[in-house]
C-alpha cells in the first residue's frame, strides 16, 4: 500500500511540472504543444488527486492561483532592495546629454553597452522565490516599503509558481545548457521586479463585455490592472486579463546571477518568466537612440500600453558604481514617447449625422497638442456613453490619440470640477433635417429616419439603387454624386423623374449613357414589392423581413398602415423593428417620398394568392406543429396557418395558442400537455379556420 502511495505522489509532482510547463508554453510563449483535450485531462487527473489527498496541496499547484480567501486589508512589505523609478528622456538630446553627464564620472562608460527594453505602463510588482518556490509578491509601494498582493499575483497565469518552469532546467547547482551561461545557478532566494498589465486587445474586450452586461467600463489599461491587483478578494482578481512582464533581479542569496542586463533577460527567460520580445542590446548609445525613436510611431504594434522605452547600462556592476541622483540610478534613463493622452477643457458637444442615420456626438475642445498634433475635435463614441461616464460641457476631459486614430475621450477629470459644467441631453430633432430621431430599446444607436435627410441622401440613394434593392444597372456611387449635386435628386423618387435633357447637362453623359440609364429606371419600375421595400432603408429590414412583409401586406398602402401588434405576428419580426417600421412610415417626409413613388409608377402589388391574411380566422394565434399530419406535409400546414393569418413557430411555451397534432410525436406534445396548451387535430385546425 505504501509503494501505491508513493507511486501516486510521484505522479502528482509530475503532473504539477507537466500542468505548470503547459501552462508556461501557452501562456507565456504562445506555443503549445499539446492539444486542450490533453491539457484538460492532466488537470483534471491533478485534480482527482488533490481531491483524494488534499493534505498534499503544495503553493506550486496550478490549482491554487485563486484559492484564497478575501482579505481584510493588505499587508506591508520591506523590499530587499529599494525598488527605483527613473529619471526621463524627452528625445535624442536628452539622452545623449544624460551619457555625457554620467561619462564624467566613470571613464568604463565610454565603451559601454546599452540595452533597450519597452517602458510598459502598468503597476510595477516584485516577486519573492525561495528553492524555486513562489513565496511572496507586492506592489512596488514607495520603493522601500510595498503592500503583499501575493493572493492576486498567484491568479496571474503567466507569472511561474514555480521555477525553472521546465522540468529539464534542476534547482540548486547542477547546470543547464538551456540557461545563458553554464556558470550561473538558480539562487536559493530570488526576489524579481516586473511590470503587471493588461493587454490593449484583453482590454478592449473586457470594456466590450462590461457594455454590453450594462455595467460601468474602466478608462484605461493601467488603472484597470492596478485596482485589479489591489482587489482585496483574488477572485475577481482572476476574472481580470492580467499579464506580467519581468526585466530585473532586485536581490539573491546563495547562487551565481548574471552581472549583464541582456543576461539576466536570457537568464530570466530560461527560468520561465515571460519578458519582452522587443529587448535589444547595442553596442553604441546613437544605435540604441535611433532603435527607440522607432517606437515613436511603431508602439501601436506593441501589445500593451506603453509611454517609452528605456535605455540601461548593459554592465550591470558599471550601473551600481555609477551611484544615484536622488531616487533615480544614473545608469538607465526613460527615453518618453510624446504624449498621447492629455486633459483639455470640453467647450461643447456637437452632433454628427452619420449615411446611415445615426447620430455620433463629438468633442468641441479647447486646442491641445497630442503626439505633434493639434487637436480640437475628437469623438465621444454614442450618448450612451457621455451618459455613463457623466460628462459635462465645461468638464476637463482626458482625450487620447493613438498613433493615426481619430482623437476621443476618455472620461472627465471629476476632481477638476467647479461646478460651473452642465449636463447634456441628447437631440430630439436631426441637426441636419430637423426630423424626429428615434432610439430603439435595447440599441445604443439614435437615428434619423427621413429617407430625405440630406446628411444621409447619397447613402440612401446608392442603397437604393444597389443590386440588392432596386438594381439600376449604370447608377454607380459617381453619378450618383452627380445628380445630387446637380440638384436632380433630393430623394430616391427623384431618380424616376430624371430626363434625357437633364443627364446630358452633367459630364461624361452623352446619347447613349443617358439612354441606358433611363432604360435601367424604366425596367425598375417593374421590381418587385419585397425589393422596393428593402431599398428603401428602413432600419432593421432587410432582404428576408422585406419578403415577408411583402406577403403579409400585398402592398405600400396595407404596410404603412400596419400596426406595431400586426408586424410582431409575422414570425421572427420583433418589437424594435416593428417600431421601427411603423416609425418610418410615420415621418412626413417619407410619407412625401412614397406619394411621388406612386405618382411616377413604382408601386409594385402581391397577386392575392401570395398575400397572406392578416386578418384570418387564425389572426393573433401561435402554432407549433408536432408528428405527422394525415394530409398536410410540414411545410403545406405552414402555408395553410399563414395563410390564414397565424403564425407557426418552433418551440412550445406559455404563450403557444396551440400544438397541432399528428402521428408519432415529439417532446413537444409533453411539453405542450404540462403547460396546458391547447392541443388539436388536422381536422380541428381546419374547422378553426373556417
Amino acid at each position: 500500500m505504501q509503494n501505491m502511495a508513493d507511486k501516486l505522489l510521484t505522479r502528482y509532482e509530475e503532473l504539477k511540472a507537466q500542468v505548470n510547463f503547459h501552462n508556461y508554453r501557452y501562456h507565456v510563449l504562445d506555443a503549445p504543444i499539446i492539444s486542450d483535450l490533453e491539457y484538460d485531462r492532466l488537470l483534471n487527473e491533478l485534480k482527482k488527486i488533490e481531491t483524494d489527498h488534499p493534505n498534499w496541496i503544495t503553493p506550486d499547484s496550478p490549482t491554487q492561483r485563486a484559492g484564497a480567501r478575501p482579505a481584510d486589508r493588505f499587508e506591508k512589505i520591506r523590499h530587499p532592495a529599494a525598488i527605483l523609478s527613473l529619471a526621463n528622456a524627452f528625445g535624442a538630446d536628452d539622452a545623449r546629454a544624460w551619457l555625457e553627464r554620467v561619462k564624467k564620472l566613470d571613464d568604463r562608460v565610454e565603451k559601454a553597452k546599452f540595452v533597450v527594453e519597452p517602458k510598459i505602463d502598468g503597476l510595477s510588482v516584485v516577486l519573492h522565490y525561495r528553492d524555486g518556490m513562489f513565496v511572496q509578491g507586492a506592489t512596488r509601494g514607495d520603493g522601500e516599503v510595498g503592500e503583499d498582493i501575493t493572493s492576486n499575483l498567484r491568479t496571474i497565469r503567466t507569472i511561474p509558481l514555480k521555477i525553472p518552469v521546465n522540468s529539464e532546467l534542476v534547482i540548486g547547482n547542477s547546470r543547464s545548457a538551456q540557461l545563458p551561461s553554464t556558470n550561473y545557478q538558480l539562487p536559493k532566494y530570488l526576489v524579481v521586479r516586473g511590470e503587471a498589465f493588461i493587454p490593449i486587445k484583453e482590454f478592449d474586450e473586457l470594456n466590450k463585455k462590461l457594455e454590453e452586461a450594462g455595467e460601468k467600463t474602466y478608462l484605461n489599461p493601467r488603472n484597470t490592472a492596478a485596482g485589479s491587483l489591489r482587489q482585496l478578494d483574488p477572485q475577481l482578481t482572476a476574472s481580470r486579463p492580467l499579464t506580467l512582464l519581468v526585466y530585473q533581479i532586485v536581490h539573491s542569496e546563495g547562487g551565481k546571477v548574471p552581472t549583464s542586463q541582456w543576461e539576466i533577460l536570457e537568464y530570466l527567460k530560461a527560468l520561465g518568466f515571460p519578458m519582452a520580445d522587443v529587448a535589444k542590446r547595442f553596442n553604441d548609445l546613437d544605435s540604441a537612440i535611433a532603435y527607440t525613436e522607432t517606437w515613436n510611431e511603431g508602439r501601436d504594434k506593441l501589445a500593451y500600453e506603453a509611454d517609452g522605452m528605456v535605455i540601461k547600462i548593459d554592465d550591470l556592476n558599471l550601473a551600481a558604481d555609477l551611484g544615484f541622483v536622488g531616487k533615480d540610478p544614473r545608469g538607465a534613463i526613460a527615453f518618453k514617447f510624446p504624449a498621447r493622452e492629455v486633459t483639455t477643457t470640453l467647450n461643447d458637444i456637437g452632433v454628427a449625422v452619420g449615411r446611415t442615420g445615426v447620430l455620433t456626438p463629438y468633442a468641441m475642445l479647447e486646442p491641445v497638442e497630442i503626439g505633434g498634433v493639434v487637436v480640437e475635435r475628437a469623438t465621444l463614441h454614442n450618448f450612451d456613453f457621455i451618459a455613463e461616464k457623466d460628462i459635462r460641457v465645461g468638464d476637463r476631459v482626458l482625450v487620447k490619440r493613438a498613433g493615426e486614430v481619430i482623437p476621443y475621450i476618455i472620461g472627465p477629470v471629476v476632481d477638476a470640477r467647479s461646478g460651473k459644467e452642465r449636463k447634456y441631453k441628447p437631440p430630439t430633432t436631426c441637426p441636419a433635417c430637423g426630423q424626429a430621431v428615434e432610439h430603439f430599446e435595447g440599441e445604443v444607436a439614435w437615428y434619423c429616419v427621413n429617407a430625405a435627410c440630406p446628411a444621409q441622401l447619397l447613402r440612401n440613394v446608392e442603397h437604393f439603387v444597389s443590386r440588392g434593392a432596386m438594381d439600376i444597372v449604370g447608377l454607380g456611387y459617381k453619378i450618383v454624386e452627380q445628380l445630387i449635386e446637380a440638384g436632380l435628386v433630393k430623394d430616391v423618387a427623384d431618380l424616376f423623374t430624371l430626363t434625357k435633357d437633364q443627364l446630358l447637362e452633367l459630364e461624361g453623359f452623352a446619347d447613349k449613357k443617358a439612354e441606358n440609364l433611363l432604360k435601367s429606371l424604366e425596367q425598375a419600375r417593374a421590381q418587385s414589392l419585397n425589393r422596393l421595400i428593402a431599398a428603401l432603408g428602413i432600419h432593421g429590414v432587410g432582404e428576408v423581413t422585406a419578403g415577408d412583409l411583402a406577403r403579409a401586406f400585398g402592398d405600400l398602402s396595407a404596410l404603412s398602415k400596419a400596426s406595431a401588434e400586426e408586424l410582431q405576428l409575422i414570425e421572427g419580426l420583433g418589437p424594435n423593428i416593428a417600431e421601427s417600421i411603423v416609425d418610418w412610415f410615420s415621418q412626413s417626409a417619407n410619407q412625401k417620398v412614397l406619394k411621388k413613388l406612386k405618382a411616377a409608377g413604382v408601386w409594385p402589388e402581391m397577386q392575392k394568392s401570395e398575400v397572406r391574411m392578416q386578418n384570418g380566422a387564425l389572426s393573433g394565434f401561435t402554432f407549433v406543429v408536432t408528428g405527422t399530419l394525415p394530409t398536410l406535409s410540414r411545410d403545406g400546414v405552414k402555408e395553410f396557418i399563414e395563410s390564414n393569418g397565424g403564425k407557426v413557430i418552433d418551440s412550445v411555451s406559455k404563450k403557444t395558442s396551440y400544438l397541432v397534432l399528428g402521428e408519432n410525436p415529439g417532446s413537444k406534445f409533453e411539453k405542450a400537455k404540462s403547460l396546458g396548451i391547447n392541443i388539436i387535430s388536422e381536422d380541428e385546425l381546419k374547422k378553426l379556420a373556417g
